[in-house]
């Protein structure tokens, strides 16, 4: 009869009991031996309800820890207005913000402004920034270009006069000032800003146990080649310049090198297959971070995980070019652009061709002319 096992007596059907054992009052007695075919039906069922409960309870507990770490992130990160959305007060006049736009070209490809200052504080006293670095994350995600932007580039400023040190748009009108400072440079929009502090750096490799940094240039306390680095030796090493052969542009090959370092620490698989690791890495750098308002969690999390795979090879420095040193008035000591390979740049970020540029004009050695 369909619906009942072959021996099965009348009366009785599979869903009797959950794992389809016999009821207590159903007419047989205790000793009466289950037909074997009823046993392997029953067995199987079991195992399958095992299997299912164990699969939700893990889905439970991976949900509970993603839970877990939105709720930390939520907490840590701090959203500001970073992107020029409205008029921004410039030094001397009002700046209407104005984005180039994205080429088709471009694909999918991401441009992340990463600010490092020694305030985080995005409101007041935000000083100048000591770090710009624009972070290019290419279409497929297999590639990251880390683009140091001097802080003496000598550039135009929106809202100002003269042209002035790039660092100052950010004092002069914080994060979306200087967004909107670097976006004719680089001919494409700024689609995230991230703000942190030299603090989120020493906590970030420290929650990894140090990194290994390759050390091109010696100075005092660092020679050459591979050193092991913890939060507090990292933070010495970032900031030297003035025993540095070309001084802040060595110095922005410094944080290139160890901001390379703590990605690839940070994007191994034994970070996100280790859950303690993974909080801790996760808490370390969001702790004092603050990214623009259009930035979500989740948007976070998806680009964290669509890098996984990166390995050393898929990272790469570049320097924006200039042509010397030089001295302005009102400025002091710049670093001077160097215009024909800066047009050359924006073109490879704006079809997404960064595996194809190369700058052979920018000083390797010394200050230029």
């Amino acid at each position: 009869m369909p619906g009942r096992y072959e021996g099965e007596p009348p009366g009785s059907t599979e869903d009797d009991d959950f794992f389809g054992g016999a009821g207590a009052d159903d007419g047989y007695a205790e000793e009466e031996v289950t037909p074997p075919a009823r046993r392997k039906r029953r067995g199987l069922r079991i195992a399958i309800v095992s299997l299912v409960t164990v699969a939700l309870l893990g889905v439970g507990v991976v949900a509970g820890y993603v839970a877990f770490l939105n709720w930390k992130v939520s907490n840590n990160v701090t959203h500001a207005q970073l992107l020029p959305d409205s008029p921004i007060r410039g030094e001397d006049s009002e700046v209407t913000p104005s984005a180039p736009e994205r080429p088709v070209s471009a694909g999918d490809a991401m441009n992340i402004l990463v600010i490092g200052s020694d305030s985080r504080d995005t409101s007041s006293d935000r000083g100048r920034s000591d770090v710009m670095v624009l972070m290019h994350i290419s279409d497929e995600r297999d590639r990251v270009d880390l683009i140091h932007f001097p802080r003496d580039y000598f550039v135009q400023i929106p809202g100002s006069e003269r042209k002035n040190k790039l660092n100052a748009s950010y004092a002069f009108g914080g994060a979306p000032l200087l967004v909107e400072t670097l976006q004719p440079l680089i001919g494409v929009p700024v689609d995230h800003v991230a703000v942190t502090d030299f603090e989120s750096f020493q906590a970030l490799t420290d929650s990894v146990g140090g990194v290994d940094v390759n050390v091109r240039e010696a100075s005092p306390g660092f020679e050459v080649g591979m050193t092991h680095m913890d939060g507090e030796t990292g933070l010495r090493f970032v900031r030297e310049r003035y025993n540095l052969s070309q001084g802040d542009i060595s110095r922005g090959q410094r944080q290139q090198e160890f901001i390379k370092a703590v990605m690839l620490n940070v994007l191994t698989r034994e970070t996100f297959t280790n859950p303690a690791r993974l909080a801790n890495v996760v808490d370390a750098a969001t702790a004092n971070l603050t990214v623009d308002d259009a930035l979500k969690v989740s948007d976070m999390r998806d680009l964290g995980w669509a890098l996984r795979n990166l390995r050393g090879d898929d990272i790469h420095f570049v320097t924006a070019p200039w042509s010397g040193i030089g001295s302005d008035d009102l400025a002091g000591s710049i670093v001077i652009p160097h215009n024909a390979q800066l047009e050359t740049l924006r073109e490879h970020l704006q079809s997404d061709t960064m595996e194809d540029y190369t700058d052979e004009v920018s000083p390797r050695s010394g200050f230029g002319g």
